[in-house]
């Protein structure tokens, strides 16, 4: 049969779409609602039209709706007449239903298609990283057995930390309360969240951006090695903001190259339309030799 393909949900943010193309990827479409108008992500709608709709007051909260069933079981099925490997890999089980949907297709093709249906904890760029990753197994000649297994042991070492400078979406979701968000309105606090075991959870807050950014210079400094690093933030352009924490990293790291794209809507469902963090893909721990 064709090579092992590699299927993820429309929540993955790549640094540039012809990376998608490049390995094949399959991407499988959320869908965003807002109130009585539905739209595909990435489909119908990019993540500068989701910025542009969620700042107006005049439409209703939006939800981000996982691809069905029904989707996965046409992805699955039509995959199925090229290979019979498939690697599939979803945003965070806790925060939507996509990996759930997916198994439950995936028995659809059995016997056919093995399908690996993957839950990867995080979203947006961490998703991405694991994709990635995923295809160049793929590509460097990985058996199927091994590319699962390296994506798996990845998942593991895929962190995430943001900070927020609005907090009417965390708010929503439950994560700080009522009082809280008036109250850090009015101070000008920026909570930290981070994702810890497919959770978003909250850290501590900071009152400046120059705190954020010096918070998110110390999160990185705590890793030994790092695979990958990409920043995300709520601009298609390097915000102020970014380009000082590039410049931060660049003289704590021997490397100047940290990508930095726009996140996608579902993660803007979850941190609102201004928030700045960054996803890392840890290195492995290199096994020593016994003698």
């Amino acid at each position: 049969m064709g090579k092992i393909r590699i299927v993820v949900d429309s929540a993955a943010d790549f640094p540039s779409s012809s990376m998608i193309h490049r390995h094949g990827i399959v991407v499988v479409p959320q869908r965003i609602d807002f109130g009585a108008e539905s739209y595909l992500e990435r489909v119908e709608m990019d993540a500068e039209s989701y910025s542009r709709h969620i700042s107006r007051d005049d439409l209703p909260v939006p939800k981000i709706i996982s691809p069905t069933v029904e989707q996965y079981t046409e992805v699955y099925t039509r995959l199925a007449y090229d290979t019979d490997k498939v690697i599939s890999l979803h945003h965070s089980r806790a925060m939507g239903s996509s990996w759930d949907n997916a198994k439950i297709a995936s028995q659809s093709v059995m016997g056919r298609c093995d399908v690996a249906v993957i839950d990867s904890k995080t979203t947006s760029a961490g998703l991405g990283m694991l994709a990635e990753l995923a295809a160049q197994a793929v590509e460097q000649g990985e058996s199927y057995d091994e590319a699962v297994r390296m994506v798996r042991g990845a998942v593991s070492r895929t962190y995430c930390i943001f900070y927020v400078d609005t907090l009417k979406t965390i708010q929503r979701h439950g994560l700080i309360g009522e009082a809280q968000a008036v109250l850090g309105a009015m101070l000008g606090i920026k909570p930290f969240l981070t994702i810890e075991d497919g959770v978003l959870l909250t850290m501590e807050k900071v009152r400046s951006r120059a705190q954020a950014v010096d918070k998110l210079v110390e999160y990185v400094a705590e890793f030994e090695t790092i695979d990958k690093l990409i920043i995300v933030q709520n601009s298609p352009f390097t915000t102020e903001a970014v380009r000082i924490l590039q410049d931060r990293l660049a003289a704590h790291l021997s490397r100047r190259n940290f990508p930095a794209l726009l996140y996608g809507p579902t993660l803007a469902s979850f941190l609102g339309p201004d928030a700045t963090g960054l996803f890392i893909l840890e290195g492995e721990e290199e096994e020593e030799d016994d003698f």
